[in-house]
């Protein structure tokens, strides 16, 4: 696993072994930047669920401002901590070793709304539809916060329109896929 561009472009990351984290793979990770590059440069990016912290990571080597970390396990903290020094990124990275729910608590005191919030949540546990719906009223949206929730291929969004969301669009790949949502501003 590596940083595929920007400042930090073909630095090896470091990954927590075993089966608790799943890394998003290089070529899965180039698809999602090369479909989010327009709003990067410049953006705060919020990495729910970290794992490695290769999603935030490759955001700030792209130019995001500012990206903040969200991970429980505390191996795959000490994992983020060692690519943030690797990559020379960590005075623009922040890491809370906490779940997503008391993060988003966390940051919800600070006020400074995401430009991008990214999840990657353990499959199949209904957490990504927990986190929007935990979201849905948060000053951590703005008008044009985008959100993107990896999933496996049989999760739901249905769900979306009740919680005020609009689905912009999805990107399937062979064992899950990206689902990008906004918010519906009154």
């Amino acid at each position: 696993m590596r940083v595929i561009a920007g400042s930090a472009k073909r630095t090896a990351l470091k990954c927590i072994k075993g089966l608790n984290t799943r890394p998003t793979t290089d070529r899965i990770k180039e698809t999602l930047f090369n479909m989010i590059s327009p709003d990067i440069f410049g953006c705060r990016f919020l990495d729910l669920f970290s794992g490695s912290g290769a999603i935030g990571i490759e955001a700030l080597s792209r130019g995001a401002q500012a990206a903040v970390f969200v991970e429980k396990n505390r191996q795959a903290c000490s994992c983020i901590r060692e690519n943030l020094e690797r990559t020379n990124l960590k005075d623009r990275g922040k890491l809370l070793q906490t779940d997503a729910s008391a993060a988003i608590s966390r940051l919800e005191q600070e006020e400074n709304p995401f430009d991008i919030i990214f999840m990657d949540p353990p499959y199949n546990r209904l957490l990504e539809k927990q986190i929007l719906i935990r979201l849905a009223g948060s000053p951590l949206l703005h008008e044009g916060t985008l959100l993107i929730a990896e999933a496996s291929l049989e999760t739901d969004f249905s769900y979306l329109p009740q919680y005020g969301y609009s689905l912009e669009k999805e990107k399937k790949y062979k064992t899950n896929q990206h689902v990008f949502v906004r918010k519906l501003m009154e």
